[in-house]
């Protein structure tokens, strides 16, 4: 009766709250079969869900986390629909066309400064439906050429956008109700961030780190304003960046894996070739390197044996890639994407999906109960990570998008326009 009652509760109020009135609801959140019902209400009998393996699957989380996406982005995908309705509408509504150019001019009392002031005397009631769940902030514009890569850190309150005008700027996202650009990085006498393109962001606590087609990686300490840590000199165009606890990696134009720690005076720890072109994406923890390149290939390397596990083909390479708990996603050039399991160092594909996208897919982001994708095709869109995924909604731009990034609700999207949009749940 107790589990029947919770389960039509949100799910986060099951788990922070039902365990602070009484040890017998305390019991609600953990059970596992009522949870896995849960899900499959929020998916649909069709799909099958999770998608990779489900020994450990953290069934909480991603009922959670669906939840709210789901609420979300419906009701974005609804506002959405209704606006290009209401575009519509307006478009099939007859123009008038003025037989007698004094009639154009509206009358005396309703003139200032000599322009007319239109009086709608048909205004429609207010509405008194609540505000969006979300609220879209557009950023100012600083960067004089395309955003390539956008880094969201500190659950979402600051930001990071790396550019092809050789920058990278950091912005609060706390700033009132919009965005404030904090500072543009680089070191005393620097003119720019980089000396050539700004490719790829990644970051670790307080250090972010920048690589570029001047191939380098730069260093920034956050807590110090972003100023100067260090700088790596890679020998290629870094493409691809993972900061971890122990490491920083490194993929490269020249198919190469680039190992580095920034503490010592000379930090390539190791450099590893395993593909024959390009390495275009790449994700990893403290055991393992998975990664994607332009040969069609997705390799797994083994940081403590310090060998090459797995190699697979695919049809088309990969160009994004996110990678946690037991599952990696991959979007590749076509507009396809590649779902992986991954237990103990064993890459094994599961499925590839078509979403809708129709070109390359240039940012994954993939977590226990949502998938959101991009693509230079000006799209963007949210799923529900099941098989085959369920959207949610599909948002369009003026020009190809360049990547995005989500952190704790937060999604941030980079397109070819120079525009950068952060898209948090509203207060």
């Amino acid at each position: 009766m107790l589990t029947n009652i919770a389960s039509h509760l949100p799910a986060q109020c099951v788990i922070d709250v039902l365990p602070k009135v009484c040890h017998a609801l305390e019991n609600v959140g953990k059970d596992s079969t009522a949870w896995q019902l849960r899900a499959g209400r929020l998916i649909g009998s069709r799909a099958g869900f999770p998608v990779g393996p489900r020994k450990d699957f953290d069934w909480p989380s991603a009922c959670v986390e669906m939840e709210q996406l789901t609420t979300c982005w419906t009701e974005q995908a609804h506002l959405r629909a209704k606006g290009d309705e209401g575009e519509r509408e307006q478009v099939r509504q007859p123009q008038g066309v003025a037989l007698n150019p004094q009639e154009e001019m509206a009358e005396p009392q309703n003139q200032e400064n000599g322009r007319p002031i239109e009086i709608d005397e048909h205004q429609p009631p207010r509405s008194l439906s609540p505000p969006p769940a979300l609220e879209c902030i557009p950023l100012p514009s600083e960067h004089i050429a395309q955003v390539n890569s956008v880094l969201l850190m500190g659950e979402g309150t600051v930001l990071a956008t790396g550019s092809r005008d050789w920058n990278v700027k950091l912005w609060d996202l706390q700033a009132g109700s919009g965005a404030t650009l904090l500072h543009t990085l680089g070191g005393q006498g620097d003119f720019s961030t980089h000396r050539g393109w700004v490719w790829c962001l990644a970051s670790l606590g307080h250090q972010l780190a920048s690589g570029g087609f001047d191939s380098t990686v730069r260093l920034w300490d956050l807590q110090a304003g972003g100023a100067k840590m260090g700088l790596i000199r890679a020998g290629a165009a870094v493409l691809c960046l993972s900061c971890q606890t122990d490491v920083l990696l490194a993929g490269t134009f020249d198919k190469r894996v680039n190992m580095y720690d920034p503490r010592a005076a000379q930090p390539l720890v190791k450099s590893i070739r395993i593909h024959g072109n390009a390495v275009m994406c790449m994700a990893a923890d403290d055991k393992y390197i998975i990664s994607g390149s332009k040969d069609c290939t997705v390799a797994v390397y083994d940081r403590r044996a310090g060998k090459d596990l797995k190699r697979l083909q695919v049809s088309s390479y990969l160009q994004s890639m996110s990678y946690r708990g037991c599952e990696v996603w991959a979007g590749d050039n076509s507009g396809m994407i590649h779902a992986f399991s991954m237990q103990a160092g064993t890459l094994k594909p599961i499925s590839k999906f078509d979403v809708g996208h129709v070109a390359m897919i240039t940012g994954i982001h993939r977590s226990a109960g949502s998938l959101y994708t991009c693509s230079t095709d000006r799209t963007v869109k949210v799923h529900i990570p099941c098989s085959p995924p369920r959207t949610l909604c599909t948002q369009h731009h003026e020009a190809g998008v360049n990547g995005l990034s989500v952190e704790a609700g937060v999604l941030a999207v980079a397109s070819g326009d120079m525009c950068v949009e952060v898209w948090r749940p509203r207060k």
